[in-house]
């Protein structure tokens, strides 16, 4: 019974063919929506979850002021200075290295050429920190860090602005607004990073010269921290916690007036917030499924009325309302789900084609399809039930009547 309904449902299907692809057009769209939506969200995701792990699962941020998350701060307070990093690299034992980090955008000029990028004031221990090792030259030397010697670290991308191919930029001045620095060292290429910004789009100079020369203060307004191997981020926390709140003569019951961030905070969020997006996303390209089914329900419908005479003959050779039932629920089955295979197919090639374009991780959720043949298999039973019906409790004399 089935097999024949099933072969009749493809002989009504090609018979219109034109207007059964109209049909399934609804259907199509939605799944390869749905599919394509939540594969490339969760290959976003994953993709800036791996650079964030880049940055260093170790890494800790301190800024001044108690935030709320890592857009800013709730309250202003006092920034660091000096002091402050020279307490947490002799009192903290659980940290690693420990760097102030201020930062600047200006010009940088070097014979007749000249570029926009960012200056940043640091200290040798950044380089570990951020794990960034040096390709030519050398790194700061401790007399130069202490005094703020004029010299510089340049990042590869100002490398390819500023001078010629091949050229060592090691040893040549450079001009940072009105006065000149010496290149000591060329950093190795990191490429962009999780915001997709060019990590090598930059020049580093002793924090010391930062602050005298183009700060003019001596105030820091981030510290960055990496936690030693084997120690738990939480108990570096707490100790410099424990000491920030002695240099700075908070109370007991006073609330801290900096912050501390680490990556596991940033990753959590970020997975919270593609999470919810995921989601948001599926749902949003779902309502074409809705839309495709309505457009199936319809077709079926004026189906039952240019069948009408069929339906009366098949009820007057002995056919039952359920047989008449089955044909139709069936051929809106078969209709809904032949949409959704070639919507699966489309769907997982604009994942491919998304995925390849953006250079993001390729990722095929095998439950997202499996869903996606379900619901419009179940589409098909839900918005096909109606005409089915209808056509099944037809009278047969009527329908023999019916021109």
């Amino acid at each position: 019974m089935f097999t024949n309904a099933f072969l009749l449902a493809l002989r009504e299907i090609r018979r219109n063919l034109m207007r059964s692809l109209l049909t399934m057009t609804g259907i199509v769209i939605g799944i390869a929506s749905v599919i394509a939506m939540v594969n490339i969200a969760k290959g976003a995701s994953a993709s800036v979850t791996e650079s964030v792990s880049k940055l260093g699962s170790r890494s800790l941020y301190i800024v001044p002021g108690q935030a709320k998350g890592m857009g800013g701060q709730s309250t202003v307070a006092k920034p660091f200075d000096m002091r402050d990093i020279t307490v947490l690299k002799k009192s903290v034992f659980a940290l690693e290295a420990v760097s102030g980090v201020e930062n600047k955008s200006m010009t940088v000029m070097h014979g007749d050429k000249n570029y926009f990028t960012g200056i940043r004031g640091v200290q040798n221990d950044f380089l570990i920190i951020q794990d960034w090792k040096i390709a030519k030259g050398r790194g700061f030397t401790a007399s130069e860090q202490r005094s703020g010697q004029s010299v510089c670290l340049l990042g590869q991308t100002v490398v390819k602005k500023l001078f010629g191919e091949g050229e060592n930029p090691v040893g040549r001045k450079v001009r940072l607004g009105n006065f000149s620095c010496t290149v000591v060292g060329v950093l190795a290429k990191k490429g962009a990073n999780t915001f997709g910004m060019d990590q090598d789009d930059v020049v580093l100079v002793p924090l010391k010269m930062f602050q005298r020369r183009i700060g003019g203060t001596n105030k820091i307004h981030l510290i960055m921290a990496s936690a030693k191997k084997g120690i738990a981020l939480d108990e570096a926390i707490v100790q410099m916690r424990r000491i920030l709140r002695e240099q700075r003569h908070i109370g007991r019951d006073t609330e801290d007036d900096f912050s501390i961030f680490t990556m596991q905070a940033l990753l959590s969020t970020i997975t919270s917030i593609s999470s919810m997006l995921t989601t948001m996303l599926g749902f949003v390209a779902a309502i074409s499924l809705v839309v495709g089914g309505i457009g199936i329900m319809n077709i079926m419908l004026v189906s039952v009325t240019e069948r009408t005479r069929e339906i009366g003959i098949r009820l007057a050779i002995g056919a039952t309302g359920d047989d008449i039932l089955t044909q139709f629920l069936i051929e809106a089955i078969v209709l809904s789900v032949l949409g959704g295979i070639i919507g699966i197919a489309l769907g997982l090639l604009l994942s491919f084609g998304v995925a390849k374009g953006m250079h993001i991780a390729l990722i095929i959720d095998p439950m997202i399809v499996t869903v996606a043949l379900v619901v419009s298999m179940g589409i098909g039973i839900l918005f096909g039930f109606i005409p089915a019906r209808k056509a099944a409790r037809k009278n047969p004399i009527e329908a023999l009547r019916y021109e």
